[in-house]
């Protein structure tokens, strides 16, 4: 049976790993096993970095729609129960751009959501 020596695969899957090191200093980006290793770890940051993206996100939009609430007098908890009652569904990328840019339009948004609360709070006796 014929010996394989994997001909052009070996150097193909070699340059593509050291296409992905360059620029990392010394001596990862120069011989395979250390290039390996230091791009399999980025791989490994990186994957993680874009989970972490949007757990960073969400909290940033939080903090914003926050901040805009106080400023119309309500929590934010207050606020968010208070579009769920009154039907309005906006995620909250969009609640934190209406915050940040169109601070009238999340005051209405605000005004609905406390009226909301209100009415569903009514005691029926």
């Amino acid at each position: 049976m014929p010996r394989a020596k994997r001909g052009n695969k070996r150097l193909e899957k070699r340059k593509k790993i050291l296409a992905l090191a360059k620029g990392y200093y010394g001596r990862k980006s120069k011989t395979y096993r250390s290039a390996k290793e230091a791009v399999e770890r980025s791989l490994n940051f990186a994957y993680t970095g874009r989970k972490l993206k949007k757990r960073d996100f969400r909290r940033l939009w939080i903090v914003r729609i926050n901040a805009a609430c106080r400023l119309n007098g309500m929590k934010y908890s207050q606020f968010i129960n208070g579009l769920k009652v009154a039907g309005i569904e906006l995620d909250r990328k969009v609640l934190a751009d209406l915050a940040v840019k169109q601070p009238e339009a999340f005051a209405t948004l605000a005004g609905q959501a406390k009226d909301a609360v209100s009415n569903n709070q009514q005691p029926t006796a």
